[in-house]
């Protein structure tokens, strides 16, 4: 369990940041995507400017993916030992 002393809260809130980053990069690149095939803008600008959600949703999935390891690390005690299976079984049955 977690560790009462130890708080997670910045941590948390930067995993939610960085998955918003990661959704609305995403929902960006997917609409400009979507402008580049059906109205083809001919402004020497937007061959730069369309690509750059996807790299920013490539970016932030590294980010986010790092954050909440990170996260479950710390959620799970931190120790490096996986739990085994009785222990986990004896939970599940102690909250039962």
């Amino acid at each position: 369990m977690t560790d009462p002393h130890r708080s997670v809260w910045p941590l948390a809130l930067a995993v939610r940041r960085a998955g918003r980053l990661l959704c609305w990069s995403l929902g960006a690149g997917m609409a400009t995507a979507a402008v580049d095939l059906t109205v083809a803008p001919r402004a020497s600008w937007w061959q730069t400017l369309w690509p750059l959600p996807w790299y920013t949703t490539a970016a932030s999935a590294l980010l986010w993916a790092v954050l909440r390891a990170r996260e479950k690390y710390v959620l799970s005690g931190g120790d490096d030992d996986p739990r085994t299976d009785e222990e986990v079984h004896a939970e599940w049955d102690q909250a039962a």
